[in-house]
This record gives C-alpha cells, sequence and structure tokens, in this order.
C-alpha cells in the first residue's frame, strides 16, 4: 500500500511539472479484436491511427532503441528480430500452398501410379495364351524300315469359361478401390496443409501479439526508472520491471521462431521445403462452421477411407467368381504336318510322304477342383466385410472427439471476442482514463494492459484449435499428408506370364 501511495504522488509530480520530457504519452486505448476476418499478420487490432500491411507490424522492431536500456540495474540486450526480411515479402494464401501440394506432393503421385498399376494389371491377366510352335519327330533313325517320321506343329490353348474375364474383373474392381485410395489422399494431404496454414497463421498472429507485450513491458521498465530518477521508485520495483522485459523477450523470440519452424512444416507439405518464408493471410478469426448434427454420419457415409472398404468387399467378390471358374479345363489343340520317309514299295523306292495329325484335349478336374481357393475367397469376403465395419467404427472414433474439441473451442474464442476481451479493454481504458486524471498508478494501468493482450493471445490458440478440429472433420478425419498411401492390391509383376502353361493369372 506504501509503494502504491509512493508512485501514485510521484506519477502526479511528474504528469505537473516534467511530463513532456521525463514521461512517455500514455498509449492509447487498445481494440478488442474484430469479428471479421484478418489479412495476414493484420489482426485488425493496431492503433487506429495506422493502416498495416499483412506483415507491416513486425518491421523495424529494433529494441536497442529503447531509453531505458542505457539505465538499467545490469546490462539488457534487445529482442532478436527473426522476421524483419519475411515483412518484406508478399502475403500468401491457403490455396497457393494447396495449389502447391497438389503439383508436387510425392504421396500424391504415389497414389495416381497405383491405380495405373492396377489398370496394367487387368490388362495383364485378360491377354490370351500364346499359341506354341514346334519340331516333332518320330522313328527318326528308321529302323529295319529305313525311315521316320519328321513335322512342326502349332498348339493353342482355348481358355474357356470366361475366366480370363473374371481375372481382368478382379484387377478392375482393385482399380476403382485404388482410386479411393487418391481421394483419401487427397483428403490427407489437403488435411494437413490446411491444418499446417492456419496453425502457422495462429503463431503469425501470435508473434504480433508478443510485440505488443514486448512493447508494455518496455513501457514499465522506462516509467520504474522515470520514477527511480525522481526517488520515488525502489530497486524491487526495478528489478521486478526488468525481469517482466526479460520474460517478454524470450516469449517474442519463441513466438518468432514457432512460426519459423510451422512455416518450415507447411512448405515441407506442399513439397516445396525451399519456399521463402513469407507472411500469411487468412480469415482467421472465422473458422468455419461445422453441421455437428450431421457431420458424423458424412464422414462414415462419404469418407474415401470408408468407400475403400467398400470396394474391398467387391475385390474379394471377384475373386470368388474367378476361383469357381477355375475348375473349367482349357482346351488344348494341336495340330501339324511332317513327313514320313517309311518305304511303302521296293521297286520303285518310294516313301509314304507328307501326313497331316492334330489332337484335342482338356484336363480333366478330378482331384484339383481348385476348392481350397474359392474356400479362401468366401474367407476373404468374409474378412472385408468386417474391414467396412471396422472403417467405420474407427472413422467414428476419430470423428466423436474432434466434433467435441471443435464446438468446445468455438465456444471458447466466441466467449473471449465477446465477452472477456471487451470486458479488459473497458477496464483498460477506465484505469488509463483514472490515470491520465492523476487518480490511479501507472503501474496498474500497465497490469490492465497485459492481462487484455494474454487475453487475446488465448483468443488466437482457442481459434487455432477450432480451425484444426474443423479442418479434419471436413477432410473426414484423414490425417498423413507424407504418408505412403497404402493399398491392398498386389505389386505382383508375374500376373499372367508369356511362358505359363495354360496362360493362367498366377502372381
Amino acid at each position: 500500500m506504501k509503494n502504491f501511495i509512493v508512485i501514485t504522488v510521484a506519477g502526479a509530480l511528474l504528469m505537473t511539472t516534467a511530463a513532456a520530457q521525463t514521461m512517455n504519452t500514455p498509449a492509447a486505448p487498445v481494440d478488442a479484436p474484430s469479428p471479421q476476418g484478418t489479412a495476414g499478420m493484420d489482426m485488425s487490432r493496431q492503433d487506429s491511427s495506422q493502416t498495416m500491411n499483412p506483415m507491416q507490424e513486425m518491421r523495424g522492431m529494433t529494441m536497442s532503441d529503447s531509453p531505458a536500456q542505457t539505465r538499467q540495474t545490469n546490462a539488457s540486450l534487445p529482442a532478436p528480430e527473426l522476421l524483419q526480411d519475411v515483412a518484406k515479402r508478399p502475403a500468401r494464401k491457403l490455396t497457393e500452398f494447396l495449389r502447391l501440394a497438389d503439383d508436387n506432393n510425392p504421396t500424391l503421385k504415389q497414389a495416381a501410379a497405383i491405380v495405373r498399376r492396377s489398370a496394367a494389371q487387368a490388362t495383364q491377366a485378360g491377354l490370351y495364351p500364346n499359341p506354341a510352335i514346334g519340331y516333332q519327330g518320330e522313328q527318326i533313325r528308321g529302323g529295319s524300315y529305313g525311315g521316320g517320321e519328321e513335322g512342326v506343329y502349332i498348339a493353342q490353348s482355348i481358355v474357356l469359361g470366361g475366366k480370363l474375364g473374371l481375372r481382368r474383373g478382379i484387377y478392375d474392381q482393385q482399380k476403382k478401390a485404388d482410386e479411393a485410395i487418391v481421394a483419401a489422399q487427397v483428403d490427407r494431404v489437403h488435411n494437413d496443409v490446411a491444418q499446417a496454414f492456419y496453425k502457422t497463421l495462429a503463431a503469425q498472429e501470435t508473434v504480433i501479439a508478443r510485440r505488443r507485450l514486448l512493447k508494455l513491458s518496455q513501457d514499465a521498465v522506462e516509467t520504474a526508472h522515470q520514477l527511480a530518477n525522481v526517488g520515488q521508485a525502489d530497486a524491487p520495483d526495478l528489478l521486478q520491471a526488468e525481469v517482466e522485459d526479460e520474460q517478454a523477450k524470450i516469449d517474442y523470440e519463441t513466438a518468432q521462431r514457432d512460426f519459423l519452424a510451422d512455416f518450415g512444416m507447411l512448405a515441407a507439405l506442399a513439397g516445396e521445403p525451399d519456399l521463402p518464408v513469407s507472411p500469411l493471410e487468412g480469415a482467421f478469426d472465422t473458422p468455419p462452421e461445422i453441421d455437428s448434427d450431421h457431420i458424423v454420419a458424412k464422414i462414415l457415409q462419404s469418407s474415401p477411407a470408408a468407400v475403400q472398404a467398400a470396394q474391398e468387399v467387391s475385390v474379394a467378390e471377384a475373386k470368388l467368381k474367378d476361383a469357381k471358374r477355375e475348375a473349367i479345363p482349357d482346351l488344348e489343340l494341336k495340330a501339324g504336318e511332317q513327313y514320313n520317309f517309311e518305304t511303302v514299295s521296293p521297286l520303285p523306292q518310294r516313301a509314304v510322304g507328307p501326313q497331316t495329325f492334330a489332337s484335342a484335349g482338356v484336363n480333366i478336374p478330378l482331384w484339383n477342383r481348385n476348392q481350397g481357393n474359392k474356400a479362401a475367397a468366401e474367407i476373404e469376403i468374409e474378412r472385408a466385410r468386417h474391414e467396412v465395419q471396422r472403417m467405420q467404427l474407427s472413422l467414428r472414433q476419430k470423428a466423436e472427439p474432434l466434433l467435441q474439441a471443435y464446438l468446445s473451442s468455438k465456444f471458447e474464442a466466441e466467449r473471449y471476442r465477446t465477452e472477456m476481451i471487451p470486458r479488459a479493454a473497458r477496464a483498460y481504458e477506465l484505469y488509463l482514463e483514472k490515470y491520465q486524471e492523476m487518480a490511479m498508478a501507472y503501474p496498474q494501468v500497465l497490469v490492465s494492459q497485459r492481462t487484455l493482450f494474454q487475453l487475446q493471445v488465448s483468443y488466437i490458440a482457442a481459434l487455432s484449435r477450432a480451425w484444426q478440429n474443423a479442418i479434419a472433420l471436413e477432410n473426414c478425419t484423414l490425417q498423413g499428408g507424407l504418408d505412403i498411401p497404402a493399398t491392398t492390391s498386389s505389386p505382383a509383376t508375374t500376373i499372367n506370364l508369356p511362358n505359363s502353361g495354360m496362360g493362367g493369372g498366377t502372381e
């Protein structure tokens, strides 16, 4: 209480005798955050006398010009300025990063390659067996008849039962499942890029808030030293003000480095790791609206992961149809022409001459009727159907907490915006008015102003969480923009080999 009275009296004395020479003019009231969207680093919370572009507030942030630096109780270094060059670059929007990711993210190219692979496998599985041509000879040395038979033949397997179409159908269905993989990977990439963008945008807004908090701490140090100059401030007051100033410098540097780290992660997800760090522009104050009553059902119905799981059932059913037909034997045809050197008359000596031969046959499915593969295909259908159920439960498990976290964060941000920050802003204005009337100590003004900006930092964090959860829900909870696309298709390149005996579809 004694210190409070001393500080109040000193403030009145300074205001009436040497205010212009020894004290800074009190700062203008700080506006509460605007409910409208922001443009880059400008959150519409700067002084009304200034018009800032997205990173203008981060330009010229040199701390060494503070008069208090030369009069502090110990050496004090200015807060490092890491974003001065960044502020000079044009601001980037989310659409730019999404376009970069679509063009450069390697996982999207991998997913597209999986689709092309299934299409190529479908082509290979449906190719007809190659014909065979060869030499055939019997009794080549002639024996006692002095003859023998030699010639050429051609053989062809005729695939019966529509097996080639069924084999091709397996990979056609797999191709559709792989197309769902592409859609899922696009959602994963877009989800990660959008979340990283708004996380970086939140870090950018935090830099601005921390910069303003740092300015408040500088003002507190300056005021404490001015009071000390007239003998109205004690050493503990100076030390406390300087400690708060140093903490503000640490927080400011940490905020800048968080922004740089988040931007680097964003650039990596976009496939441009060497992208120069630049300010961001986005409607940070207005997170998207989510239909909380229907969003979970929408995810269960339209998620690419759920579509892929359902398509795997179709793949398993196609394999079962093929397994049932594989027991049907192929028709083996063979025909040729040969010359028979066997003598049929001694005088005049004459050989039998040209002969034609042909054969046709099929394998009899007596022991092997493909019964094991048919049973395995039926089991695979059962497994695929359980996978659909598992995927739906997994999506619901992820979506429900995200939905509740989104609603909670949105409510929290709204309370900060409409209730807490306006009240803190009004309290600051009242304290400032009393100080100007010499009825309040200046440190109390700083406390109220610091409270206002700390609430703004919490408001930024709540908005960031609301964005993260909303983006995850809009992208069906899919994450992993740099994870390898998952597929159940076979990468085998031994399907229906050209030299396979029956032209079968083996892997």
